[in-house]
């Protein structure tokens, strides 16, 4: 890094433009509206789910109909089983055939009250989640156009400190410029340090042999543990 001097300037300037960032990240406006968006993101995917589910749910449903159907058709043709006793049929044959029947439709109507009752819970579960949509959707408008006013009465200092720290740029490197831009868009922040007692003042990392020796002869070193650009002061 060419011009310590020029970049520590700008990072006290930096600093500042910093501050306000955050401060604008952590009001409740921008919560209230990342929450709201975050939701209502998860949301539309839940209700497509919920729509697949009940549409599967009323195919099964529908299915299960059929087979009553064909059951209790089974059932109505044994309905003429006094006239086949009387013609010397075999009963218990029939009574079998009667008793296995009506099993079938128990079952059958057993699924069909749980798959109904699934249905049912599905259907309310999607009622109540676009109820909360369409709540959320009034939050994050109105959430929205508060945290626009919040950034909106922060822009002219937001940009007074741009102007500034341009004006300072324009004594640094590029290379080096880029290399601390680079770094703040990490999250790296504050960039640069004083080295203090051979070790990092950030993560606490002593320096090895050969960075110091580096450090000797270029001015500056990145820490090897948190990034961070270090001078000896």
């Amino acid at each position: 890094m060419a011009d310590l001097t020029a970049i520590l300037k700008y990072q006290e300037t930096d600093k500042k433009l910093f501050a306000l960032e955050r401060e604008l990240a952590s009001c409740d406006e921008r919560k209230k509206y990342v929450q709201a968006k975050k939701f209502l993101e998860g949301a539309a995917e839940k209700l497509d789910s919920l729509e697949t589910k009940a549409g599967v749910l009323k195919g099964k449903a529908a299915e299960i109909i059929e087979r009553c159907a064909a059951v209790e058709k089974d059932l109505a043709d044994l309905l003429g089983i006094d006239e086949l006793i009387e013609g010397g049929a075999d009963v218990s044959y029939y009574k079998k055939a009667a008793q296995k029947q009506m099993d079938a439709l128990r079952k059958t109507k057993s699924e069909l009250a749980a798959l109904t009752e699934s249905i049912n819970a599905t259907d309310k579960e999607f009622k109540d989640l676009k109820k909360k949509v369409i709540a959320t959707q009034k939050i994050y408008a109105e959430a929205g156009e508060k945290y626009k006013a919040v950034k909106a009465s922060r822009e002219g200092e937001k940009k007074a400190l741009e102007k500034e720290l341009a004006a300072i740029a324009a004594d640094i490197p590029e290379s080096a410029m880029n290399k601390y831009l680079t770094k703040r868009k990490e999250k790296v922040f504050p960039v640069v340090f004083p080295l203090n007692g051979g070790r990092c003042p950030c993560c606490g990392m002593e320096v090895p042999l050969a960075a110091m020796s580096e450090l000797k002869n270029s001015g500056v070193i990145e820490c090897e543990s948190c990034r961070r650009i270090l001078y000896q002061p």
